[in-house]
């Protein structure tokens, strides 16, 4: 929504081009509310009875076959792999919502079966826990997942312990030099340090759960939650940013689009519209 606001040209792929090795021709790739574990959102418990998630499971169950896979959860590792590979190389990812712990759950689980028979039709491994490989993680480590598949949660990566009110929900963003530090200084700035906490499948990162490298941009630190995150893979970056829509606190299923033209200083777009920027910040070298 907010490219199509702020006309910015861009193209939308899927699994199937991110599989044909189309990522390449792009600068920069922006996943949002993805469920890279193949389990349908875990919308489960609330949805399986509604048409649009029966559509959406048997339209991703044909994808998946048509493109060799025996599980969805199987296309979706490799899709997982091939964007790692693109970051790697030295793409830019840029991911929201629950596009950004599933991402890393996806990586560490790597060969592991952790969909509930509702989802893939057997069972999960009931030793999951002690065969994560958070080596292969960009982000988050020694996090626990949630196995119910009643429960509307992947794992403990969301701050789930998080005691706070839509009034007072806010986070800060840090404040980095622009000669030594140009990428966060870009993806950082807003015209305010205090943004609006809004809410998602995935809102927060708990910290206990973050990996020490990580780039800290935004942080709610009485909680100790961060909200906006970055770092670096091979020659490329990523960006993790928690929640679903700046400007709509709880966005529900079917809920409408919000209308952009009424929130036109949003700060929490803005942070969006930046990571479309910063692949433009280069550090110079120095003398020295």
């Amino acid at each position: 929504m907010v490219l199509t606001y702020a006309e910015i040209p861009y193209e939308t792929i899927y699994d199937r081009e991110v599989m044909e090795d189309k990522l390449a021709q792009y600068d920069w790739l922006h996943l949002h509310h993805e469920d890279f574990t193949g389990q349908y959102g875990k919308f489960y418990a609330g949805y399986n009875s509604q048409k649009w998630y029966k559509e959406s499971k048997r339209r991703l169950e044909k994808l998946a076959g048509e493109l060799g896979f025996d599980k969805v959860s199987q296309l979706k590792l490799s899709v997982v792999k091939k964007i790692r590979e693109y970051v790697e190389g030295g793409g830019f990812m840029f991911a929201m919502c629950s596009a950004t712990d599933t991402y890393d759950i996806a990586l560490a689980a790597e060969g592991l079966d952790i969909c509930h028979q509702v989802f893939d039709g057997d069972g999960l491994d009931a030793d999951a826990h002690e065969k994560l490989d958070f080596s292969k993680t960009f982000a988050f480590k020694d996090f626990k997942l949630v196995k119910n598949h009643m429960e509307y949660e992947y794992s403990s990566i969301d701050h789930r312990k998080r005691k706070i009110t839509p009034e007072t929900d806010y986070f800060t963003l840090f404040d980095f030099s622009a000669k030594w530090d140009p990428v966060p200084t870009m993806l950082t700035q807003n015209h305010t340090t205090t943004v609006k906490g809004f809410m998602g499948q995935t809102t927060a990162f708990d910290k206990e759960y973050m990996k020490p490298e990580v780039l800290i941009l935004g942080e709610n630190k009485a909680i100790n939650e961060t909200r906006y995150i970055h770092g670096t893979r091979g020659e490329g970056f990523w960006t993790f940013y928690g929640g679903h829509d700046p400007e709509d606190y709880k966005h529900l299923v079917n809920d409408p689009e919000t209308d952009l033209s009424l929130h036109p200083n949003s700060p929490g777009y803005r942070l969006i519209l930046n990571n479309i920027l910063f692949p433009a910040a280069k550090k110079k070298k120095r003398k020295t």
